[in-house]
């Protein structure tokens, strides 16, 4: 699956509640339990999975971009790395014969490229997240990097799951290997938007 293919879901995202980035903890919110929350052990579930039970209470990972982006960005590392070397992280020249073609991330004058983000204690493990490759923005009449706007990313929230260690008996100390989960939202760079400056450049 390719962007371009994504690119439906996309625009379906900028209907969902996002937030230019605040400086501050990547985390909001925090746990929600409903009651004690089950420990598990290594045997019981193997790294990487959850439980049945809380992936059917918890959002539908497989439909949010951050998640259904990572199959397709992992082959096209693969692709990469046996055709040749990867494009840059620079902010880029706008050459509109060039990009005419390209995907929404590539003819944005707040151009943005798409890494994976890899936690073995969260469950998905694996996110897609945008990062921005300009600070400012792209004048559309001459294709460089302006100061006059600045580049911010947007965030989407997402309900995910964290393992902490927990106690599989009475002493309430954590026992070797055993987990149990919680809940939490994390805030997730999904794209780029020019934004006026804060302050005169």
């Amino acid at each position: 699956m390719s962007v371009h293919q994504l690119l439906p879901g996309f625009l379906l995202l900028l209907w969902l509640p996002t937030s230019p980035a605040r400086h501050g903890p990547q985390l909001w919110g925090g746990p929600h339990p409903h009651g004690p929350p089950r420990c598990y052990s290594a045997e019981e579930l193997p790294p990487g999975q959850a439980p049945p039970h809380l992936l059917a209470r918890a959002a539908k990972w497989e439909q949010a971009l951050p998640v259904a982006l990572v199959s397709s960005l992992e082959a096209g590392g693969r692709r990469r790395r046996h055709d040749g070397p990867a494009s840059g992280t620079q902010c880029p020249v706008l050459r509109p014969e060039e990009i005419l073609d390209a995907d929404v991330h590539q003819r944005s004058i707040s151009p943005w490229r798409y890494r994976v983000d890899t936690d073995e204690s969260r469950y998905p493990q694996k996110l897609a997240v945008a990062q921005c490759l300009c600070r400012g923005c792209i004048n559309t009449k001459t294709g460089r990097e302006t100061a006059a706007l600045s580049s911010v990313p947007l965030l989407q929230s997402l309900l995910v799951l964290r393992r902490q260690p927990c106690s599989r008996d009475a002493t309430g100390l954590p026992t070797p290997g055993a987990f149990s989960f919680h809940t939490e939202f994390i805030r997730v760079p999904v794209g780029c938007t020019c934004v006026l400056p804060r302050s005169a450049q």
